[in-house]
């Protein structure tokens, strides 16, 4: 059962996804965030096609804050778009208010070299 948090969460992310969809030229930063860490990918929603993705689990070695952390998956994750030949994204924060680890993800991004 769900609690009345996560319910609330659910119906925010739905009102954000009818507003924002990913293109190949312009595709979707899209942010999951649980207690334990943080995790993002983009997405063509076009194909439905996850593109490149990036998360905490992959940075066991780092050490630091969850929004240390959250800024260094940014960075991570901005220079795999760079590879795939991505410069220009959507983001989507999933429901989550932008701040904490999830403004801290979306500054690494941009530091990395996306545009959003």
């Amino acid at each position: 059962m769900a609690t009345a948090k996560v319910l609330r969460r659910e119906r925010i992310k739905k009102g954000i996804r009818k507003k924002i969809s990913g293109t190949a030229q312009q595709p979707r930063l899209s942010v999951f965030r649980s207690n334990a860490g943080i995790y993002a990918q983009i997405i063509d929603d076009v194909t439905g096609r996850t593109i490149v993705s990036a998360s905490s689990a992959e940075l066991k070695a780092e050490k630091g804050t969850k929004s240390d952390l959250s800024k260094k998956v940014g960075l991570e994750l901005a220079k795999k778009a760079q590879a795939a030949g991505i410069a220009t994204i959507v983001f989507d924060r999933g429901g989550y208010l932008y701040h904490g680890r999830v403004k801290a993800l979306a500054e690494g991004a941009r530091e990395g070299g996306l545009k959003f």
